[in-house]
C-alpha cells in the first residue's frame, strides 16, 4: 500500500504551548495548502483525516468526501493541553522524559497508548485492500505510523521531523520521500 502522510497546516497557537488534542484554528489558510499538496498527489484517492479542525480543513479542501477518525487524533496531553511547557515544570517533564512510551500526563495518555490506536487503524485500512491512501493529520500521529509501517525503533521513530503542511510516502516498508511542500 501506498499511503501519502500529510501533516496539517501551522495551527493558530503561541509558541511554547502544549498542544495535542486541543481543537485549534488554522494560522494559514488550509487553501492554499491544499493547492500545493494536491500536486503530489494521484487523484481520487480516499482520503482520512483527524476530526480535529487544523486536520479537517485541508482535509475538506483536499477531498470532496473526506473520512474523519478520532484514533488520528493527536496525543491527548490532558492537563498539560494549553499550558505553557514552563508552567508544566521541570520535574514533570523530566518524569516523562524517563518513560516516553509509558508515561501519561494527568488526565492524558501515553506515547505507548497513541501508538495503540494508531495500529488499529492502520490494521483496519490494511483489511480495506486499497492500493493507496491519503491520512491528514499530526506529527505524533505520522511518528507512530512510521513506526509501525517502517518497523522502526523508538528513537528512531520519536526523533521522526514532519513539517507542517508537508507530505510523506511510505509505500511496501520504506520511506519513499519525506517533508514534500510542491512539487
Amino acid at each position: 500500500m501506498q499511503l501519502y502522510l500529510i501533516r496539517h497546516p501551522r495551527p493558530a497557537v503561541a509558541q511554547g504551548l502544549c498542544y495535542g488534542r486541543s481543537d485549534l484554528a488554522l494560522a494559514e489558510d488550509a487553501g492554499i495548502s491544499a493547492s500545493a499538496l494536491r500536486l503530489l498527489l494521484p487523484k481520487n484517492l480516499p482520503l482520512f483525516s483527524s476530526p480535529l479542525t487544523r486536520c479537517r480543513l485541508l482535509a475538506e479542501a483536499l477531498h470532496p468526501v473526506p473520512q474523519f477518525d478520532a484514533r488520528l487524533q493527536e496525543l491527548n496531553f490532558g492537563d498539560w493541553e494549553m499550558r505553557t511547557w514552563d508552567a508544566i515544570g521541570r520535574p514533570a517533564l523530566d518524569a516523562w522524559v524517563a518513560q516516553p512510551l509509558d508515561f501519561a500526563p494527568p488526565g492524558g495518555e501515553s506515547v505507548a497508548a497513541l501508538r495503540l490506536r494508531v495500529a488499529d487503524f492502520l490494521a483496519e485500512l490494511a483489511r480495506t485492500n486499497l492500493p493507496s491512501a491519503v491520512l491528514v493529520t499530526h506529527a505524533g500521529v505520522m511518528k507512530a505510523c512510521a513506526a509501525e509501517l517502517l518497523n522502526l525503533d523508538a528513537p528512531a521513530w520519536f526523533s521522526m521531523q514532519f513539517e507542517f503542511g508537508a507530505v510523506s510516502l511510505i509505500e511496501a516498508g520504506r520511506l519513499v520521500w519525506h517533508n514534500k511542500h510542491d512539487a
